[in-house]
Order: structure tokens, then C-alpha cells, then sequence
């Protein structure tokens, strides 16, 4: 059993399993951290941003003005962003037989992997994660395709002069396979190999494993995975969360009895606790609103901006905010919210329940009605002659680098009236603010993470017991900004496998056992004999018959009859006697009643030694040595073959027969 690891990202995974002749993707995150390489996409004409001067190296042997820019000491790629896709090198990616999605997030990469690979087989996944997983791809394409670049910039990545550039390009990993953004052609083609599947839905591959998605408490649908053979278990456990937000608890007691737990996609916030930083959320949100700033959100179109939402419903009235409007500003906001109310049976019991009598699970739905909440596909059309401020603005793309999010940034970051909060972990916020530097507006970061951290990781791997943990590498160590505290890192006996981008892990555990049938006529003709009480073995001849790794063991089929035939038969067409099967042997020779025996039959000089397998028996008057090992007994003698028959019977009647 092998696990090729794609990406070095721990919460953005690609790995791929080889598991009894299946080879088995587990997720296909996108790593987008690369676009904070690169200068933002401005949706109107920036002046601030055209007029940046290009770099050149110190001593001006490298002129990379037309491709790079300098932006208040750092310097940036003036092109499409760019992103960071799984590795391709590893392994041939057409080999692959399914691909099982853990959640949306981790699947962005998935037009990169079967569009170009030769990829043949089928994708898993849980509805919500399909629909929701469409949305963030047809608003990634819809941010890249209105604001296109016309210049590509190639030079930069030349290993040569990659390494003469300042940090952080200087330092940027695998530079060369960066690929710009799918089509929606693409996206389309990719998604209709997704094959749906529910929580705890057996699917069989190939006769070879099962694979089954049980919920993750993470997001609508997200699924950790069970894969399993008759005798071995591997669990995939991707994105959890213990909290109790929307979606459906997390299924812990399915994950015990694991041979092997691939564990991956733990909180980028250790230290952050999730229901602290909503609570910063509000504050700052509404102090910024009472001395008349606005307030800019930047957030993925799903997700947490649902818990964000019912958060503000609750505190709106107590802090008066009623009338302060709420925007929500995406090309698939609409599809977004509505989804999230259709999806009942993927919530918790607390949101289902409330479908029948009957409410919206969603308390987004009422801040729509009363007009508090609206929400547009971008900035022009309707939204600019019904927006007023103070205000607070939901929008993408927490990069800040492409978006309608880039618009209010060059809008609003010149006062210092005006907050942006940052929630979404995935990227530094002092390097998504870097290209908007100097910067008035006022900067609040509380990360909410919802998945599991290391302390209830710990509790949770206590709890199911694996025999075996296979984790990124960053989980072994702590955070390099926190080296001292051992607590933010997994420490488990055994020790954790770690893995990172590019290495490929043998997994410690051998197959030992396959199940096989036997049909009931050859059960019907076996004879048992009883070697133990309770415990009785039967010998049986048969024909081995494998087809879609269903193993069967079948009669032996019957030789044809001749046909009668005129002339004299010749000894040649005789058909071939199968000879009976010899019977097996079985038990030990306990050496002093088979001394005792021998002496009975006139054998006194014995002389006995010990070996590492048994003992050497030497019949000195008949120059004779007869072997008793565990395994098998060996008589040696030399022209007495009545010696060696006794010998031989005597040697029978310790062992049983079947």
C-alpha cells in the first residue's frame, strides 16, 4: 500500500492511494496562496497601480520592468494571477480510478486534474459539495475572465533569475507548473464525472474495496472517507469540525478499527478559538458603524459567511444596527443563500427541525425580506444606485487580489474611518494588504476556523484507536513563529508518518488475508475431521476462479467421456487417472512418549540433542537419525528400508491424519 503526496498544503490536500489494485485520489485542493505574488485585478482603471515603477536588479543586469512592479518595498508580478496546482510528475494521473471530494474547498483543483491527464474514472461526492463547489469555481472564472490581463509574464520563473529576485518571489515553491485560471467549459466538463453519493452510502470499486463518505461536521456535505477490503480499513479524515455549527455532526464512531488514518486538514488557527473571534467580529464591526465607517468584509461565497450572517441577526437590534445595510456582493451570491436553504437534510438536527414547521433553517432568509441583507452579482448595474454608506460589504476574494473586494479596497483604504475584518484563515492578511500599502483604513484579523485543532485531534485519535497515523509534516512540529509550544503539534505512540509535497510513503501494513467463496456442492462433498474439540478441518481440491477480484473456489471439472470409437483403442487415449489426494499430516511427535515407543520396539541407544527447530534423534546400533522439527520430520537411513517403514509408522501414529 503506497500514498503519492500531491500537494504540500495541509489544508488544501491531493494525495493518492494504492490500495489492492486500485489507485484512489483523496481530494484535489487548489493551493491559491500563489496569487499574493501577484498585483490585484482592479475592476475599473487604477491610477495608483498603472503607475508603479518596474524592477530592475541592483546592478542592473536584470531588467524585468515590463513583468514586475515595486508597491512600498515589495515587489509583485503585474500578470493573470497564477495557481499553485497539484503535482503532475509524481505519478500518471490517468491511472487513477476515482477521486472521493472530503469537502468544496478541496476540490478546486479538480479541472486541472481531468481535463488534462487522460483521466478516465469517476469523481465522489456529497450534493451539497458539488453544488456549492460549482459556485466557487464559476465565481473563481467569473473574478479572472471580466478583468482579463493582456501581458503573461514568463521571465520571472527562470530558475536563473528566480534566484537573484527579492523575497518572497525568490522563495516561491515549483514556480514553473503555476497554471492561470480553468475556463468554464472546463469546470462543466469536470464536474459531470461527479457521481453522488450520501452519508455512510456503500460504493463498491471494482469488487476490490469499498469506499463509503460519513459527515465531517465541517460544511454542508463534507464527508470524511472509510475505504475498506474485507480484512484492512483505511479512514480519511479531511476537514472536521466538533463545533456545533450548521452542518451535521461529525461521525466519530465509524473511524475505529482502522489499520491506517490519513489525517489532514486541522485549523490554521491553533490558538484562535472560533466563538471568541465572532464576538471580536461584531464589536469591531459596530464600533466601526457608530463613528460612521464602513465596514469591508473580504469572504469565500459559502461557508462561514452563513454563520457570519446568523451571528449579525442576533446582535443587529441589541447594538442598533437595524438600519444599516448589509451587502453581499458575488456573482453566485444569490445561488449561495438559497442553496443553503434548500440542503435540509445535510444540517444539523436544530436547522432540520425547523424545515417542518416550516422556516427557513437560514435566519438569512428574514434579513432578506425586511431588506437589511442584499445582494448583487458585482458593483455595476442595481448595486451603485442603491448603495449608501455606512455600510457593511460581504464580498470575495479573501486575497484580495481579484474580486470586487479590490474595488472597496481602492475606495475605502484612504480613511481611516473605514475597517476591513479578515475571517478566512487561508491567507496572511498582512500579505494580502502588501500591494494597497500605505494604507489608512483600519485592519482587524479574527481568523474563524472551525476544524478540529490538536487537542481534540488528540481526544479524538485516543477515542478510535488507529493503528497507524499518516499526517503533513507540519503537524510534528510546532508552528516556526511558536517553537516552544509542543501543544500546538501531534505526539502520539506510535509516532505519526509525515509526509510533504512530492514524497511517496509506503504504508506499514502488509494484506494477509482474502476472503474466498466456496460454492455449495464443494461444501456439500468436504469431509471434516475433528482435530480439537469444537475445531474440525477438512482438506478440499478445487479449481481457484478470480474475475472482478471476486475469488471462488469451484469443483474440479470432470474429464470428458470418450466417444466409442471403432477402431482399437490405443493406451494413449486412455483418459489420465487423477490420483486421490495423499492425506495431510498434522499434530507434533512429543519426544518422550516417542522414545518410550521406540524402547517398546527394541530401539534402546538414543542419543537426543537439541536444534533450534526440534531435536536430532541418533540411533547409535542402527547408524539412523531422525529429525522432529516443527514443520516436518525427516528419517535418514541408509540400506534398511524395514528400519525405515517401522520408523515411519511408528512416527504415523503421534500424527492425525485429515
Amino acid at each position: 500500500m503506497k500514498l503519492y503526496c500531491l500537494s504540500g498544503h495541509p489544508t488544501l490536500p491531493c494525495n493518492v492511494l494504492k490500495f489492492k489494485s486500485t489507485t484512489i485520489m483523496l481530494d484535489c485542493g487548489l493551493d491559491t496562496t500563489s496569487v499574493l505574488n501577484f498585483l490585484p485585478l482592479p475592476l475599473v482603471h487604477s491610477a495608483r497601480l498603472s503607475k508603479l515603477p518596474g524592477w530592475i536588479s541592483k546592478d542592473g543586469t536584470v531588467n524585468l520592468e515590463k513583468e514586475l512592479k515595486e508597491c512600498a518595498g515589495r515587489v509583485f508580478v503585474d500578470s493573470q494571477p497564477e495557481f499553485c496546482v497539484p503535482e503532475r510528475e509524481l505519478l500518471d494521473l490517468s491511472t487513477i480510478d476515482v477521486i472521493l471530494i472530503s469537502n468544496y474547498h478541496c476540490m478546486m483543483a479538480l479541472p486541472y486534474i481531468t481535463e488534462h491527464t487522460g483521466f478516465t474514472g469517476t469523481v465522489y461526492a456529497t450534493e451539497p459539495t458539488l453544488q456549492i463547489g460549482r459556485l466557487l469555481m464559476e465565481e473563481l472564472v467569473n473574478f479572472m475572465e471580466r478583468v482579463p490581463k493582456a501581458q503573461s509574464a514568463t521571465c520571472w520563473k527562470n530558475k536563473e533569475i528566480q534566484r537573484i529576485l527579492p523575497g518572497p518571489l525568490k522563495d516561491a515553491v515549483d514556480v514553473w507548473i503555476w497554471k492561470r485560471c480553468y475556463s468554464m467549459q472546463e469546470v462543466n466538463s469536470a464536474l459531470s464525472k461527479v457521481q453522488l453519493v450520501g452519508y455512510s452510502q456503500k460504493v463498491e470499486l471494482f469488487g476490490a474495496v469499498q469506499v463509503s463518505p460519513l459527515s465531517s461536521g465541517y460544511s454542508l456535505g463534507s464527508s470524511n472517507w472509510i475505504i475498506q477490503s474485507h480484512h484492512e480499513k483505511v479512514s480519511y479524515v479531511s476537514g472536521s469540525s466538533l463545533l456545533t455549527t450548521h452542518p451535521q455532526p461529525m461521525d466519530q464512531s465509524s473511524l475505529k478499527n482502522s489499520d491506517v488514518l490519513i489525517l489532514t486538514g486541522l485549523t490554521q488557527m491553533p490558538t484562535a478559538n472560533p466563538d471568541g473571534m465572532l464576538g471580536e467580529f461584531c464589536s469591531n464591526l459596530a464600533m466601526t458603524i457608530r463613528a460612521g465607517g464602513n465596514v469591508l468584509v473580504p469572504c469565500y461565497s459559502s461557508g462561514v459567511i452563513y454563520d457570519l450572517l446568523e451571528c449579525l441577526y442576533q446582535f443587529i437590534d441589541s447594538a442598533n444596527l437595524g438600519t444599516t445595510p448589509f451587502y453581499f456582493i458575488s456573482p453566485v451570491a444569490n445561488s449561495s443563500l438559497e442553496f443553503s436553504q434548500i440542503f435540509a437534510e445535510w444540517l444539523c438536527h436544530n436547522k432540520q427541525s425547523k424545515v417542518y414547521l416550516p422556516e427557513p433553517p437560514f435566519p438569512h432568509a428574514e434579513l432578506i425580506q425586511t431588506n437589511k441583507l442584499k445582494h448583487y452579482p458585482s458593483i455595476h448595474g442595481d448595486f451603485s444606485s442603491e448603495f449608501r454608506q455606512p455600510c457593511v460589504v460581504f464580498t470575495g476574494h479573501p486575497s484580495l487580489r481579484f474580486g470586487d473586494v479590490v474595488h472597496f479596497m481602492e475606495l475605502w483604504g484612504k480613511s481611516s474611518l473605514n475597517t476591513i475584518i479578515f475571517t478566512e484563515p487561508d491567507f496572511s492578511y498582512l500579505d494580502a494588504l502588501a500591494p494597497y500599502q500605505p494604507l489608512a483604513m483600519k485592519c482587524v484579523y479574527c481568523p474563524i476556523d472551525t476544524r478540529l485543532n490538536f487537542h481534540q485531534v488528540s481526544k479524538l485519535l485516543k477515542e478510535v484507536q488507529p493503528l497507524h497515523v499518516v499526517c503533513p509534516e507540519h503537524y510534528t512540529q510546532p508552528p516556526a513563529t511558536q517553537s516552544h509550544r509542543s501543544d500546538l503539534m501531534l505526539e502520539l505512540q506510535p509516532p505519526p508518518m509525515p509526509y510533504r509535497r512530492c514524497s511517496v510513503l509506503n504504508l506499514p501494513f502488509r494484506r494477509r488475508y482474502e476472503r474466498v467463496y466456496i460454492l455449495p456442492e464443494l461444501a456439500n462433498s468436504l469431509v471434516p475431521s475433528e482435530i480439537k474439540p469444537g475445531i474440525s478441518v477438512a482438506t478440499v481440491s478445487a479449481v481457484l476462479h478470480s474475475k472482478d477480484n471476486k475469488h471462488t473456489l469451484q469443483s474440479i471439472p470432470k474429464p470428458p467421456p470418450v466417444p466409442p470409437s471403432k477402431k482399437r483403442k490405443r493406451v494413449m487415449e486412455e483418459p489420465p487417472v487423477t490420483p486421490a489426494p495423499k492425506p495431510l499430516l498434522s499434530g507434533a511427535v512429543p519426544l518422550e512418549a516417542f522414545l518410550t515407543t521406540l524402547q517398546k520396539h527394541g530401539i534402546t541407544e538414543v542419543k537426543v540433542e537439541e536444534t533450534a527447530d526440534g531435536h536430532i534423534l541418533h540411533l547409535q546400533a542402527e547408524d539412523t537419525l531422525i529429525q522432529l522439527e516443527e514443520d516436518g520430520t525427516h528419517i535418514v537411513c541408509d540400506n534398511n528400508e524395514p528400519l525405515r517403514t517401522t520408523l515411519r509408522d511408528l512416527v504415523l501414529r503421534f500424527l492425525q491424519k485429515l
